[in-house]
């Protein structure tokens, strides 16, 4: 079951000046920061709130490393701006195979490794009226030594 939206992707060209840009508008500071080789991309997420469930609500700022990334190839197409929409869920396996089931185009077999540790896959945007769908089952938090 979907529990929240954990992030929304954003394309950048400069994630240094994005990343400014967000800061100095909003006040939103740098949560973390990584790049993946896997999928060609530098990141940085920007935390906005937590919640109940012990998760939390991001921007994740996308800048690519290679323009045959999929991210750079959106890029160039697209220009800057909203990428794609991720919901938080706690079994990103269940819930991947559960909308799968209801016809919608799942763009992995298998979830890959994603920001800050998590589990991801992507759903097919024109299956999802034109919207990259990424789920998300966030790494286990881990909790403080008594």
């Amino acid at each position: 079951m979907l529990t929240r939206i954990d992030h929304i992707g954003i394309a950048c060209r400069d994630l240094d000046t994005t990343v400014e840009f967000y800061r100095a508008t909003y006040g939103f500071e740098v949560f973390h920061t990584e790049v993946n080789e896997e999928q060609g991309v530098r990141e940085a997420m920007l935390r906005i709130n937590g919640t109940s469930d012990g998760g939390a609500s991001y921007l994740q700022l996308l800048e690519p490393t290679r323009e045959d990334s999929a991210v750079g190839k959106w890029l160039a197409k697209n220009g800057e701006g909203v990428h794609h929409i991720a919901f938080g869920t706690a079994d990103v396996d269940a819930d991947a195979a559960d909308i799968r089931d209801k016809g919608v185009r799942v763009l992995y077999d298998e979830p890959r490794r994603g920001s800050m540790g998590s589990r991801i896959t992507f759903l097919h945007p024109k299956d999802c009226h034109g919207v990259l769908t990424e789920l998300v089952t966030s790494a286990p938090v881990e909790s403080p030594e008594h």
